[in-house]
């Protein structure tokens, strides 16, 4: 009997051993099984995230601000201002899309087109055909700009003859007044703050209380360096928004000294208001994440409206 007890115990501790070993592999593998669904799951997320960023600088909105100023007469009630910036013409955005974009805008139908800088990305070979396809923009105002950092680092004087050669207003340290009827407003704009000097005189010396001012600076700081409120509008651009944002929450990058201040739409400064624009192209990596590029309208409204 004893003998059997013995037999019968280390049976049952055998048993218990299997059981015990199978119960802990199938909890292994259970657990290898989630991790590795898990890892998947998440590598399936990130690799949409991926294709998203990838996909959304093709994704060009048309942002209208309407923007009400006492000093804006009457007769510009309803004048329409399509404003782009940094296009970053070259690997990343070819004339194919450039094209498309100035059909785009001539869609809008606008009385002025500005332009805020950046136009190519960095080298010179892409100036021709950039400025070869802006020239097809129309507007019974005209179309103006201003160069950015990039458009200097590519060779500002070659920029500038080119936009001069396919009929777009230099709007560097100078401005001029656009008229409507026996009315005016003033359109002045600024060289950029990072590569070049900028002189405001142009733009503000013959201004008169009640003279709307819209000035175009590549850069949105530059808004922090004026001493009065002469300047009713100022557009920029240079952010790209971001370019690649927590969910267009915060970006963790930008190329101001303002941190988010400025990094897109319209936005309060101690002088004047500033729109800035997230841009059409893009810098290195060729990706966006929610700030999509943009067509900027601004629609100029009387007080009354």
């Amino acid at each position: 009997m004893i003998v059997r007890y013995i037999f019968d115990m280390k049976i049952i501790r055998t048993v218990k051993r299997i059981c015990g070993g199978i119960i802990r592999g199938s909890f292994r593998g259970i657990f290898r099984f989630l991790r590795r669904r898990k890892f998947l799951s998440v590598l399936l997320l990130l690799s949409c995230l991926l294709v998203y960023s990838m996909v959304e600088p093709h994704m060009v909105s048309i942002d209208t601000l309407r923007f009400s100023h006492p000093d804006i007469p009457k007769v510009f009630d309803g004048f329409k201002i399509a404003f782009i910036s940094d296009i970053h013409a070259g690997k990343y955005y070819s004339r194919t899309r450039l094209e498309g974009l100035v059909q785009r805008i001539n869609e809008i139908a606008p009385d002025l087109v500005l332009l805020g800088g950046d136009f190519v990305h960095g080298d010179s070979e892409s100036i021709p055909w950039c400025f070869a396809a802006l020239s097809g923009l129309e507007a019974p105002s005209g179309v103006m700009g201003v160069l950015g950092n990039h458009d200097n680092w590519a060779g500002g004087a070659l920029v500038k003859k080119a936009m001069r050669d396919n009929g777009i207003f230099v709007l560097d340290n100078t401005s001029v007044w656009v008229y409507r009827q026996d009315d005016r407003i003033k359109i002045g704009g600024v060289a950029d703050l990072q590569t070049d000097f900028q002189d405001l005189k142009e733009t503000t010396a013959d201004l008169e209380t009640g003279d709307f001012a819209l000035l175009v600076s590549h850069n949105p700081d530059f808004a922090d360096t004026l001493t009065n409120d002469k300047i009713d509008l100022m557009l920029s651009g240079h952010t790209h928004g971001g370019q690649l944002t927590f969910f267009g929450l915060y970006a963790p990058v930008l190329p101001t000294a303002s941190g988010q201040k400025y990094r897109s739409g319209l936005v309060r400064a101690e002088h004047t208001s500033v729109y800035i624009s997230r841009g059409i192209g893009t810098i290195t990596p060729p990706l966006r994440f929610f700030a999509p590029p943009e067509i900027s309208v601004i629609v100029l409204q009387t007080e009354e409206n």
